[in-house]
């Protein structure tokens, strides 16, 4: 982003790509894209004039258009008032290390940062803001008592008789916290009993820069495949019509060449899926059935097979899906062969096993397997706040539903948990349990640390 508050973490992050890149192990990006309105691209000084002119297609042509009109983007982020956002929030950090303390600030955040994957919503719309109406909101909170968090705790009913019936009505009191929450960020900053204005207000900040991030989580593959198909037709363009000569685009194919290049799964530079190249892959083959479309390729996509018009085709897919449904949708039996996928079965139980072939099931089960690869729910734990004990010890109980039996990271756990019980002020429980059945695999616990306790 072009502002941002200051972090440590930023820093960390600069100085190990910083490293990489002087011992010759990373490369510096052409171009940085702002999803904003108007939408920023940073170009390198260095490019030479045909990868400015890439670049430029590639960003400010492709991602721009995904932004804007991708439904993920238009839902979930705010491309008007996001930079305005971050003025506010780097100005009001600023202002709380000036009167709370460095140290106190950075542990705010350092606790909302571990818990940002767990701080989105995932379901309802976006509500818009700006920035007077983030300052405005923010100088009320500072103003007002904590009429919204604290009287949770001061008005429950006082007589013996309700006070029993709540703590014995699980249904009543969760809906009275409206439980079950996924988003941990939210509940801590609107119920947690002993957070101060300020601490909350730092919660709601590092909320809102997880929720403008979140669809880039969902669509990594079709945004960088749509820029780089972009690009791809554009360089073309030019040269057709005369505008790029042979040598710069010689220059191009060398660089686009690189960015799609797919290692097999053998080769030392395998990592995993190259998003560009399954993006631009499966773009180009769009183009390929919409125009010259085999009698498989009427089997399998028989919506668009030789329909003749694959920029509308690939317009509308750009809008309406993520990498998930984008590949379950228009992955074919043709660039399943080219590219050479393959499913592997490993239970940890057993001997590795090919479970899927180029053969009719094996082309759906090969579709389906790298769909679920890209599909954020099967990347991140389900995680949610399902009860708090508030007639007893007040502790937070959350429940992690686990899928394939992956079980969390005992150590990642117990150092999240931590943080969370500092922001809550009382104990943390978390239970995983079998998605399926609700059979309990496994318990965690944290209690607050004692300086977060004498601090509070």
């Amino acid at each position: 982003m072009p502002l941002m508050y200051k972090h440590w973490s930023f820093g960390k992050h600069f100085a190990r790509d910083e490293l990489l890149y002087r011992h010759g192990l990373r490369n510096l990006a052409y171009e940085i894209v702002i999803n904003s309105n108007p939408c920023i691209a940073y170009l390198m000084e260095e490019n030479s004039m045909t990868m400015q002119t890439l670049v430029i297609a590639h960003a400010a042509f492709g991602h721009n258009h995904f932004f804007k009109n991708n439904n993920l983007f238009r839902q979930w982020t705010d491309a008007n008032g996001i930079l305005d956002y971050l003025e506010f929030a780097k100005s009001y950090i600023a202002h709380c290390e000036d009167h709370y303390g460095e140290a106190e600030v950075e542990r705010i955040l350092d606790a909302a940062h571990a818990l940002m994957p767990q701080g989105v919503n995932r379901y309802p719309r976006k509500k818009s803001f700006n920035l007077r109406d983030e300052e405005k909101r923010a100088r009320e909170r500072l103003e007002e008592v904590e009429r919204s968090h604290n009287e949770l705790w001061r008005t429950l009913p006082r007589s013996e008789a309700k006070e029993a019936a709540l703590a014995t009505n699980v249904a009543e009191r969760r809906k009275l916290l409206g439980l079950p929450e996924e988003n941990v960020l939210y509940f801590l900053e609107k119920k947690a009993p002993l957070l101060k204005t300020w601490q909350r207000e730092l919660l709601r900040i590092v909320r809102h820069v997880a929720q403008y991030f979140y669809p880039q989580k969902q669509t990594k593959m079709m945004n960088e495949g749509c820029a780089t198909f972009v690009h791809y037709y554009i360089m073309n363009r030019l040269h057709d019509t005369g505008f790029l000569d042979d040598g710069a685009m010689l220059e191009f194919l060398h660089s686009h060449t690189g960015a799609v290049f797919q290692p097999d799964f053998d080769h030392r530079g395998y990592s995993g899926i190259n998003p560009y190249a399954l993006g631009f892959g499966m773009m180009q083959d769009i183009r390929r059935v919409c125009e010259h479309p085999t009698d498989e390729d009427r089997e399998w996509l028989p919506d668009i097979a030789g329909n003749g018009d694959w920029v509308e085709t690939l317009k509308d897919a750009w809008a309406n899906h993520r990498d998930e449904s984008f590949i379950r949708q228009f992955l074919s039996p043709e660039l399943i062969r080219k590219m050479k996928f393959f499913n592997i079965y490993d239970d940890s139980t057993s001997d590795l096993t090919v479970r899927a072939i180029h053969n009719e099931r094996g082309y759906q089960a090969i579709r389906t397997k790298l769909a679920n690869q890209f599909d954020v729910v099967s990347n991140e734990p389900e995680i949610e706040i399902v009860d708090v004990d508030l007639f007893g010890d007040r502790k937070l109980m959350l429940q992690h539903r686990v899928h394939s039996g992956i079980v969390l990271d005992e150590k990642e756990t117990a150092a999240v948990l931590q943080h969370l019980a500092d922001l809550w002020g009382y104990d943390v429980t978390m239970t995983e349990v079998v998605a399926q059945s609700d059979e309990v695999m496994k318990q965690h616990h944290a209690s607050p640390s004692p300086d977060t306790v004498s601090r509070n």
